[in-house]
């Protein structure tokens, strides 16, 4: 099991705090700890039961806002079939991105059992390969298909979900020990079974905020407004660049050397979803003027 806690916990900062001599450990081990990396039964682990977990009920907070937002039944059911596809594809694109990260730091492109996955690199294939999926099935060529008509509510009440999801990921996160804090004596540290120290729980503080950014969302969209994918862009992004600096579990390099990847990869959110704002609220403009 601790080959796959090392995968997903951004193995080259793991191995260099298993290996240091200097006697600061805070965390025997012994004590008791939030983290629970173990195998329960079937071979999973809690991590991999909250993923689980995170997707269907992503896809569950879908379907209601979408009943409620009048998109056609089968456009829904194409939305699913695009999701689980998007599932597959999104984790491959994960792998793939952490294999360039890490290129990057050792000069070595390699994909193996300990390459590792990174949650942007996941969300921009899962979208690419949902719309791969959605533009095929729905016909989204033709002007009159249903299923380009309804894309844009697609989109408003689709990241709902997946902020949703990702919170409860994030919990995975917690009990499996990766993408952690770093090393802390303070009062809300976790004990990491694997690292022998306490670190910054980063895992749960992003929950509650994915979850605060849910709930955001789910009203805005229960209120009928638009642009929810433009606000879940700028303010997670906001957000993992903040982030980023209390995390410890180093993901490689970027072209930019004072920027970890997922900083580089929260900058281009934040600017897209403030365009997308911006341009939104002109057009609206215009179509006040105009009555």
């Amino acid at each position: 099991m601790f080959r796959k806690r090392l995968i997903f916990g951004g193995k080259y900062d793991k191995i260099k705090l298993l290996k240091r001599g200097d006697g600061k450990a805070e965390f025997s081990g012994k004590e008791s700890s939030v983290m629970y990396p173990y195998e329960l039964f079937w071979g999973l682990d809690i991590y991999t039961i909250l993923m689980a977990v995170g997707f269907l009920a992503g896809l569950i907070l879908f379907r209601v806002l979408a009943d409620r937002a009048k998109i056609p039944a089968k456009v829904q059911n194409l939305c699913i079939v695009s999701a689980l596809v998007a599932l597959v594809g999104g984790y491959f694109a994960a792998v793939f991105t952490q294999a360039i990260y890490n290129a990057l730091e050792s000069g070595r492109f390699v994909i193996s059992g300990d390459t590792g996955a990174t949650f942007y690199g996941g969300l921009l294939g899962g979208i690419a390969a949902f719309l791969g999926v959605y533009a095929v099935g729905g016909r989204v060529k033709d002007p009159e298909s249903p299923a380009r008509k309804q894309l844009p509510r697609v989109f408003n009440t689709g990241v709902c979900g997946v902020a949703l999801g990702h919170g409860i990921g994030r919990i995975g996160c917690l009990f499996a020990g990766c993408c952690h804090g770093h090393e802390t004596q303070a009062w809300y540290g976790v004990p990491n079974v694997d690292l022998g120290v306490k670190t910054v729980p980063t895992q749960l503080f992003e929950a509650i905020f994915l979850f605060a950014l849910c709930a955001f969302l789910v009203a805005r969209e229960v209120r009928g407004k638009r642009q929810n994918f433009a606000f879940y862009s700028l303010l997670y992004g906001a957000w993992r660049f903040f982030i980023e600096f209390f995390r410890a579990d180093d993901r490689g390099k970027t072209i930019v050397p004072f920027l970890a990847p997922s900083q580089l990869v929260a900058l281009v959110f934040v600017i897209a979803g403030a365009v997308c704002l911006v341009r939104g609220a002109v057009k609206r403009r215009g179509q006040d003027h105009e009555e």
